[in-house]
């Protein structure tokens, strides 16, 4: 059983497996790296024969990492990262400045992002926050140091800290609820258009379907427009058109001035919710400790107490 050593690492062969991993493709790797398809399959065939497993499934018309490769890719790729940020961090400013590169949902990225950014920088100005936005659920698919995501509860290798679950309620302008004062929640559900917020692999309509099931409405939940973010549904339900389910915490400053009301007092919790997240050997790390927990002290509690 071969034993490694940092100072026979083979850096060539896992540059090559990280660039096929990306691509899963030898020529669009080769490409990459500027070199040339059969350097790069010669170092990826010498890893997994140094290692005793294979890292790629070949397949006449794809190539697929096998459970060996798909637990090597992140590792990898996260080790080269770390050199790659270190060596920009050395180059920016001698050594002095540190960049935190952060993921946000695109909702609370536009709800929320100003707020972070602010307070943030404001405590700790010598950190360069580098922020990105993806609408995903799950783990974020590129590289980041720290990322909120939304999604339901589950367990997994990273870190994962709760900073609040989602609680929907109906939300619309304030003329639509006067015009429609006094009905049931039936009655304002059926009678107005929806604003449905999609969740990636999920039905476009599948958060008003179990708002509607949770409290028996028994109404066509199909119709209505969908949109790609909640902050878009929001804005679309503000102009005075169709009724959104919105998160009250995400949407709490909306509320509060006026823009946006919920005429009825139920909520409902669809199991979604703000996770920060982060890999576990990343705890170590003093900006990404820092960052964490300014997280969650000021945003753990929920958006309305800020």
């Amino acid at each position: 059983m071969v034993t490694f050593d940092r100072r026979w690492l083979p850096l060539n062969a896992l540059r090559a497996f990280d660039a096929v991993g990306r691509h899963l493709s030898f020529t669009a790797a080769a490409h990459a790296l500027n070199v040339s398809q059969s350097a790069v399959s010669r170092h990826v065939i010498g890893l997994e024969e140094l290692l005793g497993h294979p890292l790629f499934e070949r397949k006449p018309q794809s190539l697929a990492l096998t459970k060996a490769g798909a637990a090597l890719l992140p590792i990898v790729r996260g080790s080269f990262d770390r050199i790659e940020q270190a060596l920009n961090d050395v180059v920016r400013a001698g050594g002095g400045l540190r960049t935190l590169r952060l993921q946000l949902p695109p909702s609370f990225a536009q709800r929320l992002a100003l707020p972070i950014l602010h307070g943030f920088r404001k405590e700790f100005p010598d950190i360069f926050v580098d922020l990105s936005s993806a609408g995903i659920t799950g783990a974020p698919r590129t590289e980041t140091d720290v990322a909120v995501i939304f999604d339901r509860p589950r367990t997994g290798v990273a870190v994962s800290d709760l900073l609040w679950m989602s609680r929907l309620a109906p939300a619309c302008s304030p003329a639509l609820a006067d015009a429609h004062a006094g009905k049931t929640l039936r009655q304002f559900v059926a009678e107005n258009e929806l604003l449905h917020c999609k969740v990636e692999g999920e039905p476009a309509g599948m958060i008003w379907d179990a708002f509607s099931k949770h409290f028996n409405l028994a109404v066509d939940t199909g119709r209505g427009l969908a949109f790609d973010t909640a902050a878009l549904a929001a804005q679309y339900a503000a102009t005075g058109e169709g009724v959104a389910l919105l998160d009250i915490d995400l949407f709490a400053s909306d509320i509060a001035s006026g823009v946006l009301v919920t005429p009825f007092a139920e909520t409902f919790e669809d199991g979604f919710g703000y996770y920060l997240n982060l890999a576990a050997e990343d705890l170590a790390d003093p900006v990404i400790s820092v960052f964490r927990a300014w997280m969650i002290r000021n945003f753990a509690r929920g958006v309305q107490e800020e």
